[in-house]
């Protein structure tokens, strides 16, 4: 995500704050599955809804804290950057919601697996979208990352979708997200804003309209998941927004590794979902893949 606009230059070295947040933000990334697991029998789609409408207020108050309110007000009245908040906020909801179905279904492994080859899939959109040169390591890695899918979508007889979803949709939305210019504060607002409204609509039709909501009708456990929502989902977020501003892009780079390791470590020994002959070959593929990426983005700024 772009900066804060009223933030310095990011600078070429790293600062203990930004370290602090950045671990902070994947930490809670990475035990995140244990959350949706409590959520599993809530259907996605609630929790996506409230997972937006609690966001909202945090949100709302950091901006009031921040003194940055006056940016939504200039975002509002630009049909651009409406329309490029509106195509942001769509992806983000289909990787939440992919996400919340996964941990829910048993499928922690493969989400996993999504976040671990996003790192390759934004490089291969670097070189797709915007003709930046590959070099021969990052072409390797990437091979490395298809030869995976391939063995899944074998073993399995079809692609590994989950993986694929939560891998595209989270690259479309950090491409298209740096087009937005506002600070990663507000450009979240903004994205929760725009869907607070159908998010609040649902949740009234689930609540007093078809009677499925779980709000207030399955009790206090329920009620205070679903208000955690907004808290497991903005915080994180805002967190890692502004430790990026304080860390070089080779450290984010090799500290983004952490959330999916976490995932598969929870995936495997507490979730106990079996990991099979494909995963076996197709992780390892994947971890020799970014190896490569990494070597080669610390190659490219020790060059720079």
């Amino acid at each position: 995500m772009s900066a804060d606009a009223s933030a310095p230059l990011i600078k070429n070295e790293d600062s203990p704050r930004g370290f602090a947040f950045a671990l902070t933000a994947y930490l809670l990334w990475g035990f995140l599955p244990i959350y949706m697991k409590a959520v599993a029998h809530i259907s996605p789609a609630e929790v996506i809804a409230h997972r937006i409408l609690w966001s909202l207020p945090l949100a709302g108050l950091v901006l009031l804290v921040l003194g940055r309110t006056q940016d939504i007000g200039t975002a509002l009245r630009s049909p651009r950057m409406l329309a490029m908040a509106s195509l942001t906020a769509v992806l983000i909801t289909i990787n939440w919601g992919t996400y919340v179905w996964a941990i829910g279904a048993g499928h922690s492994l493969d989400a996993a697996l999504g976040y671990f080859i996003n790192p390759l899939f934004s490089i291969f959109l670097g070189a797709v979208l915007l003709q930046e040169k590959l070099r021969p390591a990052q072409i390797a890695a990437i091979a490395l990352a298809g030869i995976a899918v391939v063995i899944l979508a074998f073993d399995n007889g079809r692609v590994p979708w989950v993986a694929l979803t939560l891998t595209i949709t989270w690259g479309f939305y950090a491409f298209f997200r740096k087009t937005l210019p506002l600070g990663p504060n507000q450009g979240f607002f903004l994205e929760v804003l725009l869907l607070s409204g159908p998010a609040l609509i649902y949740i009234l039709y689930l609540e007093f309209g078809s009677g499925e909501g779980h709000l207030y009708r399955t009790g206090m456990t329920d009620t205070a998941l679903l208000l955690g929502c907004g808290i497991i989902t903005a915080v994180p977020l805002m967190i890692y927004a502004n430790g990026a501003k304080l860390l070089r892009l080779s450290t984010i780079g090799i500290m983004q590794y952490i959330a999916p390791t976490i995932i598969f470590l929870i995936a495997v020994f507490l979730f106990k979902e079996p990991l099979g002959t494909a995963r076996m070959i197709a992780f390892p593929l994947i971890w020799a893949g970014l190896v490569l990426y990494t070597w080669s983005m610390l190659k490219g700024s020790r060059e720079q």
